[in-house]
């Protein structure tokens, strides 16, 4: 803010000089100049009332002439200040709608706005740097979750477009440079309720500066950071505790799944999966001849993970500087081409393949691969790298089986790591079961949630959290089951529309628990289910009264109204015992 005065008295100073000058010539005019009060008498106007004409008569109200009728000489210097004045604001007015419209000044005063609203921010919230396809991804899931977030971005088309979204929630953004570190800073990264940095920018030297200051200015702080080159990923994992996301491995090991575990594949697509998303179909891609067009990075992690499928696919390259079969042994056919062209396409086999993969970086050509491909073999399971959302409306009738968009891998795995650090516990654990597992759990899931992708939620057994279910899990009298925790809190017989997935206590991790598996305070619980089973569960955490139903079935009320209330019913029920007794005998 002093910078914003400093600017607007520096822009202002001519204008300025010139009123004050105006006024204090007009003043010392009508001090000077004799005039005659109502007797007739000679009389000289004092500075108070000369400043108080001047300025009524400067701003065109116009009182009148005070405290005496004007003689002739003052008339006329009055006509001269009156033109003067005017003149005067008018050159003022000017010079300050002239500031107000300056890039420059607009700039700042944004910037101003921006730095107060980030420090008044009450709620924990995430900075988020860069808001490309994946920020504006990420922004909305959280916004959906009702996680607050701060975004900066290099791009003012960017920051226009955050303003005129609606996320239901207010999120701050500015336009700045991210590799200064005082942008960050203003930002929030020293904020106290800045729970994390992400750094999204397409450009991984950037994201490299984003992770170092926050690193440095705030060790504690998580960091996630998007990186898709090898070397600057080694560095920026060489420090910290940074979480690091490839768009193209993340693809390349789900992809993978859906060969040997579809199930598998499904279970951490719906993990993964933004609220009210459609839940996705199980994916089968078959085994046998898969051609693979583009041998850049996402052509390479691709390439690594058929292999370790058994699967030694078929390149087709126009670069042939990406191409090293001598040390690559495992490159068996190399054909130079793009794959738009279909005798490049027949020449790699495509009329025996049975999946095609088009990895290029450019969405145009990918569509004419797989058009082209399909003409000539209409069998063939397409797999395609879509590089921009605003062609979402091409994938989407081009009808292909599977579509990789960068910016949606990356958000999705980052939202599943901010809204819950359990599920990278659960994915680790459940990996290590077989497909048939898998397929049992996905009927569990998809049984509770019907037609959207689960929510997914923790519940911690802490006084903070959830007081009801911390007091009960330590107490001598009662225990609290798992299964206590999704009762119906209006009906205990009817159990809540989700599934515990996991439990961890201290390093400990249970997988699928047991309905009477014994919870212990401090416990972390990993649930998915409907959005209507976590608000009545936390119900159940947060009134004792309410899980003492739960657990005993009966009921027990906890004002005063209703503790009488009871007792009178209960007496009445003694008092006709006993009188239904005595009429007996």
């Amino acid at each position: 803010m002093p910078n914003l005065i400093y600017l607007l008295l520096r822009r202002l100073r001519l204008p300025l000089i010139i009123l004050v000058v105006v006024y204090a010539v007009s003043i010392l005019g009508f001090v000077l100049i004799p005039g005659k009060d109502d007797q007739g008498d000679i009389w000289y106007m004092d500075f108070f009332h000369a400043f108080y004409f001047v300025s009524f008569m400067g701003s065109t109200i116009g009182f009148g002439e005070i405290p005496y009728a004007f003689t002739v000489p003052q008339r006329l210097w009055a006509t001269v200040c009156i033109y003067a004045t005017v003149i005067a604001w008018l050159f003022g007015i000017g010079s300050l709608l002239n500031t107000m419209q300056d890039p420059a000044f607009r700039r700042l005063m944004k910037n101003n706005a921006f730095i107060r609203r980030v420090k008044s921010l009450g709620d924990p919230f995430y900075l988020i740097c860069g808001f490309g396809d994946t920020g504006k991804l990420l922004a909305r899931a959280l916004a959906h979750e009702g996680i607050h977030s701060v975004v900066v971005d290099i791009s003012e088309d960017n920051i226009n477009s955050l303003e005129m979204a609606d996320y239901g929630v207010k999120v701050p953004g500015i336009s700045a440079d991210m590799t200064r570190p005082q942008t960050l800073i203003d930002a929030g990264l020293k904020h106290p309720q800045c729970q994390g940095i992400v750094a999204l920018t397409s450009d991984d030297q950037v994201n490299l500066k984003i992770a170092l200051t926050g690193y440095l200015l705030n060790p504690p702080l998580p960091i996630i950071v998007r990186a898709e080159h090898e070397n600057v990923a080694r560095n920026i994992a060489s420090f910290g505790e940074n979480r690091i996301i490839d768009p193209f491995y993340t693809f390349a090991q789900k992809l993978a799944l859906a060969f040997h575990s579809p199930g598998m594949y499904l279970l951490h697509d719906w993990m993964t999966g933004v609220p009210y998303e459609e839940l996705h179909e199980p994916l089968f891609p078959p085994k046998g001849k898969w051609i693979l067009c583009s041998y850049g990075r996402f052509g390479r992690a691709v390439y690594e993970e058929l292999l370790n499928e058994g699967i030694i696919p078929v390149i087709i390259e126009a670069n042939n500087e990406l191409i090293d079969p001598e040390n690559d042994e495992t490159l068996e056919k190399v054909i130079t081409g793009n794959g738009t062209e279909a005798h490049t396409l027949k020449e790699a086999g495509v009329l025996d393949a049975v999946g095609i993969v088009a990895g290029t970086d450019n969405d145009a050509d990918n569509l004419s691969i797989l058009m082209t491909a399909r003409e000539l073999n209409p069998k063939l399971f397409t797999i395609a790298r879509q590089n921009r959302r605003r062609n979402d409306l091409l994938f989407e009738e081009a009808d292909i089986d599977l579509v990789m968009q960068r910016g949606s891998v990356i958000a999705h795995r980052i939202f599943a790591l901010i809204r819950n650090p359990l599920i990278e516990n659960f994915l680790q654990k459940a990996g290590q079961r077989d497909n048939a597992w898998a397929n049992e759990l996905v009927s569990r899931i998809s049984g509770a949630t019907h037609q959207h992708v689960p929510l997914v939620w923790e519940v911690d057994i802490t006084q903070e959290d959830m007081p009801a279910f911390h007091q009960v899990a330590g107490d001598n009298k009662f225990m609290l089951f798992i299964k206590d925790l999704y009762r119906d809190p209006r009906n205990r017989n009817v159990m809540l529309p989700c599934v515990p997935l996991l439990v961890k206590r201290g390093f400990e991790d249970t997988l699928l628990p047991e309905e009477n598996f014994k919870l212990e305070r401090n416990d972390r619980i990993l649930f998915c289910g409907r959005a209507s089973a976590q608000k009545q569960m936390q119900w159940n955490g947060r009134n004792l009264d309410v899980l003492m139903y739960v657990i005993t079935g009966e009921e027990h009320p906890s004002s005063l109204l209703w503790k009488w209330f009871r007792k009178r019913q209960q007496q009445k029920k003694l008092d006709n015992g006993e009188t239904s007794d005595t009429t007996a005998s």
